[in-house]
């Protein structure tokens, strides 16, 4: 793992629970720190916790117990007028994609950069940019239905990483793909690690870290099996 220079990890789950209506337990009792620059798969079963674990790192749910800390902050301080600008830290990929039918590649990516208020020549710059490195230059005016899934993928990348968050989270982004594109979307993760990203890839696929020396934490039942 990757020190911090003030030893705060990144990402910070205390005692963390997430129970729903009905007496759903999806999270039981979960502490886990990720060092900056780590890279740690998220497995488990379909039902295991991984999706609900990550919707509460990114704020599309809160815990019922515990708290969630991201560089050292506490979410539970931060006030909902603050929390767009705090998501700039977290970049997201699902499964789905999630890209927007009636705007081409180009606008899909420069959303992320027009909601915090990036000029027109900086959007511009960063998509372009972005879009080349993941070899989609040249396909800016193309619309989602117009790409294979593997693109659209890739689309999906570049809108969670044009903003250059320090954090990327992923949702089963290799899900709906074949073999060929499961390893491109890898390797564009592997990339993204190498630059300093820390990178949480939840996956119920084993064969995506068989071999790998990357950290693996266990889901099952809500609760954490293993972690090494």
């Amino acid at each position: 793992m990757i020190e911090r220079d003030d030893g705060i990890p990144i990402i910070t789950l205390a005692s963390v629970t997430k129970r729903y209506p009905h007496d759903i337990v999806a999270l039981d009792d979960i502490t886990l720190s990720l060092e900056k620059g780590e890279f740690c798969f998220l497995t488990g079963p379909s039902g295991s916790g991984k999706s609900t674990l990550l919707k509460l790192l990114y704020f599309a749910e809160q815990p019922t117990s515990g708290d969630i800390f991201i560089e050292g902050i506490n979410i539970k301080t931060i006030k909902e007028a603050h929390k767009p600008i705090f998501r700039r830290k977290i970049g997201v990929v699902f499964q789905d994609f999630k890209l927007l039918q009636d705007r081409n590649v180009f606008d899909n990516v420069a959303l992320a950069l027009e909601v915090v208020g990036f000029s027109h020549d900086q959007i511009a710059y960063r998509v372009n940019k972005v879009l080349e490195s993941l070899g989609l230059g040249g396909k800016g005016r193309r619309f989602p239905q117009e790409l294979s899934g593997g693109e659209q993928q890739r689309v999906a990348i570049a809108r969670a990483i044009v903003n250059r968050p320090p954090i990327i989270l992923a949702d089963e982004p290799t899900g709906n793909l074949d073999s060929v594109r499961t390893m491109e979307v890898l390797d564009i993760m592997d990339e993204l690690n190498a630059r300093g990203t820390t990178i949480l890839f939840a996956t119920h696929d084993e064969r995506l870290f068989e071999g790998t020396r990357r950290r693996v934490v266990r889901l099952r039942d809500g609760r954490m099996e293993v972690g090494y």
